[in-house]
């Protein structure tokens, strides 16, 4: 659809709505501490928009998993990123059901009870963006083989830079693994020992 297979249309709705939901739980805090009606309506709002959005990511990951080229390595951490994704969403929709039943109008010992509930909510969308990350970029989830293959033989071929184009010896270098190498990130500026 609109030229994006179900991986791409995870990756493209699951970041917004993980920011949203953070954000929604930082609004409702500050509006706890401050007493300030325009933060708890911020907050009721962003959690809105987080929900809705993160169902939507999580409805384009049930699509992806059955798409993906993978192993039972990328199979084992997209299992545990669906459940967690899940636990997480259902924490924070339970947590805005329960605010619209009570019109947002929560005795405090509710208010208290939902906001350590949005904690743990947010833990969950640490933990959840952890393992759907460790599968990016541990395991490559989403590459197509072929397209992995391709990009293999590209780096082993190299490149030449242009003249005038800053040049670092080692920066594309092939870790020495047998040494038991360390290779830093594209960029890092170079260790001195």
């Amino acid at each position: 659809m609109l030229g994006y297979d179900a991986p791409r249309w995870h990756a493209l709705l699951n970041d917004l709505p993980a920011a949203l939901l953070i954000v929604a739980v930082c609004f409702d805090l500050a509006a706890a501490t401050g007493r300030r009606e325009s933060l708890k309506w911020a907050a009721a709002w962003t959690l809105w928009a987080g929900v809705l959005g993160g169902w939507a990511a999580v409805v384009a990951g049930e699509l992806a998993k059955n798409s993906l080229d993978h192993g039972e390595a990328i199979h084992e951490l997209m299992e545990q990123h669906e459940r967690q994704a899940l636990v997480t969403m259902s924490i924070f929709t339970v947590i805005l059901a329960w605010k619209m039943y009570r019109r947002f109008a929560l005795p405090k010992a509710e208010e208290v009870v939902l906001r350590v509930l949005s904690i743990f909510g947010v833990a969950g969308v640490l933990y959840t963006g952890a393992v759907g990350g460790k599968m990016m970029f541990e395991h490559a989830a989403g590459i197509p083989t072929k397209t992995m293959e391709a990009e293999m033989h590209n780096r082993m071929a190299g490149h030449e830079h242009m003249e005038g184009e800053e040049h670092d010896e080692h920066e594309h270098a092939a870790p020495d693994t047998a040494k038991g190498g360390h290779v830093d990130p594209p960029g890092t500026p170079p260790h001195t020992h």
